[in-house]
């Protein structure tokens, strides 16, 4: 409506920094999900049901709707033990990787 019915690059952009989405194609929950991880559980492995109620959010909409595309694009890791923010997760959302026992900030992808 606001461009006369002409999508460009531009427009689509303006589109999409209204609702939240970031150069990486992360909304506002993806970007929850992932920071509870990281600042809540110190990269994880954390369960799903925990981050629901971390985020005050459903398990089952996390596991349809963010988890997918998060695990596509590196984001997050599934483990026996749970999920785990990568350091590609870190970095983009600008957190410094905690460092290791060994003293090396690097997480297994």
């Amino acid at each position: 409506m606001k461009a006369d019915g002409i999508v460009t690059a531009e427009v689509a952009g303006r589109a999409l920094d209204q609702e939240g989405v970031d150069e990486a194609g992360l909304d506002r929950l993806d970007r929850r999900f992932l920071t509870a991880i990281i600042e809540n559980y110190k990269g994880g492995p954390v369960g799903l049901e925990a981050i629901a109620a971390t985020i005050n959010d459903e398990a089952e909409t996390l596991a349809e709707v963010v988890e997918p595309f998060l695990l596509k694009i590196g984001y997050v890791v599934r483990s026996p033990t749970g999920r785990r923010a990568t350091s590609a997760a870190y970095a983009h959302l600008g957190h410094a990787l905690p460092a290791s026992p060994g003293g090396q900030g690097q997480l297994p992808l």
